[in-house]
């Protein structure tokens, strides 16, 4: 593919004449993303609401088996993008939203519902805020990418850690940090939407391929932001 002559980081949608433009190249992405958050959210009310859960959980393993599938179709589609359809990719996001769906029902058994709500809501004022930010700022995001993976390793090494040591007293600090990284993940994910469009423009199959990918890291960066604020602010329920 030529190299592109113009500003990745100043692209005009006028370039995109004859196919989706930016915008609606990027809502596209973000709808998407929205259909994953409600296959999840949904199916993990309704699994909680006709105490289908309790089963659920009651299968040995089932912690592990969920997670090990999660791990497997982020594997997937992360590989050989090139060589597997549009539908196909459709299909692995989907899978992904059924079974965090699946994991997600857990919380609405432990914690207060309203609480649940609340934090969804404020989970989605700040993600909002901050893909804006990343939509519209001439900002140079990418340069971030290191600093980012370092936040992400240590996120990994304090969780891991946190299974063998006692670390309440730094809960506090651990939860901010998430926090604080999520949001700077979602303003560079979705700056990175735009990088996608330029980078595959004229590729019509890779374009959509691309939005589901980026919809999924999108998908990502809400979850992990709204389990971190469930951390830092979620309410058990009373027993």
């Amino acid at each position: 593919m030529e190299e592109q002559k113009f500003n990745r980081y100043d692209f005009d949608s006028s370039y995109a004449q004859g196919t989706l433009t930016l915008n609606q190249y990027i809502t596209r992405t973000f709808g998407w993303m929205f259909v994953g958050l409600m296959v999840t959210f949904v199916l993990a009310a309704a699994l909680a609401l006709t105490e289908t859960v309790y089963y659920l959980f009651a299968i040995p393993y089932v912690h592990y088996i969920l997670l090990i599938a999660e791990v497997a179709v982020v594997m997937i589609m992360s590989t050989n993008v090139q060589n597997r359809s549009v539908g196909a990719t459709r299909t692995l996001f989907v899978t992904y939203s059924v079974l965090n769906g699946l994991v997600f029902s857990f919380y609405f058994v432990v914690f207060d519902v309203v609480n649940l709500i609340f934090i969804f809501a404020l989970t989605a004022l700040f993600f909002g805020g901050f893909a804006l930010y990343g939509r519209f700022t001439k900002t140079d995001l990418s340069r971030l990418g290191p600093l980012l993976i370092g936040g992400l390793i240590f996120l990994l090494i304090a969780n891991l850690l946190s299974l063998f040591i006692n670390f309440t007293a730094m809960e506090r600090t651990i939860c901010m940090v998430g926090i604080v990284l999520f949001l700077c993940f979602t303003a560079y994910d979705t700056q990175k939407i735009k990088a996608n469009y330029e980078y595959f423009y004229g590729d019509e199959a890779m374009l959509q391929k691309a939005s589901i990918f980026s919809a999924l890291q999108l998908y990502l960066d809400f979850i992990n932001l709204f389990l971190y604020l469930l951390r830092f602010m979620g309410r058990a329920k009373r027993r």
